[in-house]
């Protein structure tokens, strides 16, 4: 018997993107996975089908904004270049189910499958993906909004990354959005030994919305004796010399380390302590944040100390895992790790370590699972 076939399609390089990567590999035992996205073959068994990376074009950018600006929001999409890339490549191609990755490829496959068959994964609040710019929501955001009420309201289901953010969903749009986390695979691993000094590491992206500057000024003015590594992506190298000149100025015990294949990220995080981040709010997105880089710290049987943002804060509360700072200043997160005791760090790692099977990508998973199953067999 065939398989059913499946469309997994996201405008980004799906071999090292973690939250696809799950859709891809959760699925291509069951369905017959075609994947469609920038760079390699994320996974031997599926087909893909490789798009262009569009290199960046000043007119081509004035251009849209002038479409924006004047409401013609149809062909602003329409005429993008990796939009009619991947129109042409998939005309005529026949899925049974399709899960559309962000609100980018949205468009495009409620246009060309029907919404009957499409799952949207939205990932982040697209309205607002940016709203710290004001030039940026001036434009872009009306564009998001066209494709949410005009694509995503005729899709069969929808998920996003965050509780919070799924009501958001609700509240503007009258969507009914359901939550799958970025949830990291559970890991068989133990809660090491606490190193003295304390072993601190951050992974994710290497820029200033991140709020790394707090985290080199912080291990360097604790009395608490403290390392502190950063493997940092998407870097650019202007930035990595500003850390590097704030490492020096401040003698932080800072080091920043070469980013790691993402199979090699978690047991390299567990042979830490503490897993710190400390976003700035600088939009819902990042005041709604519920990253990876959490559920890898978990997964790593890590201790956390993070920042008050409401969704993280309220994973660490439930679960007992580690310390949130009074507020988003270097100065609280001082406080948090002067405070830290080796006894209180086992014993969040011991409750990471309890807690990594309910916050694994398991877990979440099936929200995915039964989305899907419910479109196809509509389609049997």
């Amino acid at each position: 018997m065939n398989k059913p076939s499946m469309l997994i399609i996201s405008f980004s390089p799906i071999a090292s993107d973690a939250r696809v990567l799950k859709q891809v590999r959760g699925f291509a035992e069951e369905f017959d996975v075609t994947t469609c996205g920038f760079g390699p073959q994320p996974d031997e068994r599926v087909e893909h089908i490789e798009l262009g990376i569009p290199r960046p074009h000043r007119a081509r950018r004035l251009w849209d904004e002038a479409l924006v600006r004047f409401g013609r929001y149809r062909t602003a999409y329409w005429t993008g270049p990796t939009v009619r890339a991947a129109r042409k490549v998939l005309r005529g191609r026949r899925f049974d189910v399709v899960i559309s990755n962000d609100l980018d490829t949205a468009g495009l496959a409620v246009a060309l499958y029907g919404g009957e068959r499409v799952h949207c994964d939205l990932h982040e609040y697209w309205p607002e993906l940016h709203g710290e710019n004001a030039a940026w929501m001036r434009h872009r955001s009306q564009l998001y909004r066209w494709l949410l009420r005009t694509y995503v309201r005729r899709a069969a289901s929808a998920t996003t990354v965050s509780s919070r953010i799924a009501e958001e969903y609700r509240r503007v749009f009258d969507l009914d959005v359901a939550v799958v986390t970025n949830a990291s695979p559970h890991q068989n691993l133990a809660a090491g030994e606490v190193s003295d000094p304390l072993r601190l590491v951050y992974s994710g992206a290497g820029d200033a919305e991140r709020g790394l500057e707090s985290l080199v000024e912080a291990t360097a003015r604790t009395s608490t004796p403290v390392e502190l590594d950063l493997y940092l992506v998407s870097m650019t190298p202007e930035y990595r010399r500003s850390l590097e000149e704030l490492i020096d100025r401040e003698k932080s015990p800072t080091r920043i380390r070469e980013p790691l294949p993402y199979r090699e990220l978690v047991p390299t995080l567990n042979t830490y302590d503490i897993g710190i981040y400390q976003p700035k709010p600088i939009n819902l997105n990042h005041a709604y944040a519920l990253p990876n880089k959490v559920f890898d710290f978990v997964q790593a049987r890590l201790a956390l100390v993070i920042g008050p943002a409401e969704e993280m804060a309220r994973v660490v509360h439930e679960h007992g895992i580690g310390v949130v700072t009074a507020d988003f200043s270097t100065e609280s997160l001082r406080r948090a790790l002067d405070e830290l005791a080796p006894g209180d760090v086992a014993r969040w790692k011991d409750a990471s370590d309890r807690a990594s099977a309910a916050l694994s990508a398991e877990a979440q998973q099936q929200v995915w699972v039964d989305a899907v199953h419910a479109i196809a067999e509509k389609r049997a």
